[in-house]
């Protein structure tokens, strides 16, 4: 049963990330470094993806598939983590909070491998 909770508790917050794309896009946007192109459209996309990948959790034929699919997502955003982390003056974000966000990014990884491992 704990197994089940955490799986739809991840998938929801996953949820709200992806939907916080939009509403924050803002934000998102200027958390990625000046140089990289399409800033926009990739915080859009990211959501998306998000978005998508959520539902795929909730539903047993998709789950393990999407699980690994949403630990791979966070390893690819691990970089605008650390970048965020290096550049605390730039968000209205205690710098802590910043760098507590790295070993958080672990603890997701596990946790959704965790929730849609079989058996």
């Amino acid at each position: 049963m704990g197994k089940v909770i955490g799986l739809y508790v991840f998938a929801i917050l996953f949820m709200g990330a992806g939907m916080s794309h939009f509403l924050l896009d803002h934000f998102f946007i200027s958390a990625m470094p000046e140089w990289v192109p399409f800033r926009p459209a990739i915080v859009y996309l990211s959501g998306i993806i998000e978005i998508i990948l959520a539902f795929c959790l909730l539903y047993s034929r998709t789950r393990r598939k999407a699980g690994i699919w949403v630990a791979i997502f966070l390893i690819l955003v691990f970089p605008v983590n650390i970048y965020m982390a290096l550049m605390p003056e730039a968000y209205h974000l205690p710098a802590i909070a910043l760098w507590l966000r790295l070993p958080l990014q672990i603890v997701l990884i596990w946790w959704v491998l965790a929730v849609t491992k079989k058996g």
